[in-house]
């Protein structure tokens, strides 16, 4: 048992320099990883992917709140655009908790692998959206936000990889862009967290220390070590060749994605 607790600090450190050196949220690294460590621990295979998910959304929002006020002291937060964003962002997310509960965890894996694998290519070929359109209205940006918390919380990310390229796409300028997608993802991980702690509430067959589907052990060892080594990281990203690492980070990305779905079929 010694093991996993140290898999955890480790998962944690690995997606703290991961988030500072790339600006890559840590759901497609978590979520595999956190899958493996919970057949290892004997966790009901038809609560891998949940618990998995919901522990994974929790652990993103001590890092979703440092990259908030970080963003924010350099004045790159859109509030306009959060403002309108949020609610849609808070109903996608959390509504989408209940979908992800009631779909089986194979299920939930190959959407998840499926995500991951287009992301990975996307990030091998560099395809970034041109500004061919300005922001919608407000209607508009809501629905935006509706369909990016649901992607979010059905793969466990802070949805980074949807609102910056959709922010460009509507000529946000792109420094803007993140610091802006850095202020919803908290919004997404709060969202995202708490539904899955009401979904998985009194569910047999779970942890004695998970609150629904969220492992408490997990999420405290993790979180720390994530904040910590992020620093790290974004200095790190000064000095190695970012652009190899993101191709080399993509492929990681694929393989564990297809590893979930491996250890999903076969626990």
């Amino acid at each position: 048992m010694e093991l996993v607790w140290l898999a955890y600090v480790a998962l944690g450190g690995l997606v703290g320099i991961m988030a500072g050196l790339l600006g890559i949220g840590g759901g497609g690294i978590m979520v595999p990883i956190l899958t493996a460590l919970f057949v290892m621990q004997g966790v009901p295979h038809e609560h891998l992917a949940h618990l998995a998910l919901g522990t994974a959304m929790a652990a993103i929002i001590p890092a979703s709140t440092a990259s908030l006020l970080s963003h924010r002291r350099h004045g790159a937060v859109r509030w306009e655009i959060v403002r309108y964003l949020t609610p849609g962002i808070l109903l996608g997310t959390f509504l989408a908790t209940f979908i992800a509960a009631l779909l089986p965890t194979r299920g939930l894996a190959i959407f998840f692998a499926c995500f991951m694998i287009l992301m990975s290519l996307q990030m091998l070929a560099n395809l970034k959206p041109k500004p061919t359109r300005n922001l919608p209205g407000p209607v508009g940006l809501s629905g935006a936000g509706l369909g990016i918390g649901g992607i979010s919380a059905l793969v466990a990310i802070g949805g980074g990889s949807l609102t910056v390229p959709f922010l460009t796409w509507c000529n946000v300028k792109l420094p803007k862009a993140i610091g802006t997608s850095a202020a919803v993802g908290l919004p997404i991980a709060l969202a995202g967290a708490l539904g899955y702690v009401l979904n998985g509430w009194g569910t047999p067959g779970l942890p004695g220390a998970a609150l629904g589907f969220v492992y408490l052990p997990a999420l405290l060892l993790m979180a720390p070590f994530s904040m910590l080594l992020a620093p790290v990281g974004a200095k790190l990203a000064h000095r190695l060749p970012v652009a190899m690492l993101k191709r080399i980070f993509a492929v990681m990305m694929m393989g564990l994605a297809l590893q979930m779905v491996y250890t999903v079929f076969t626990a």
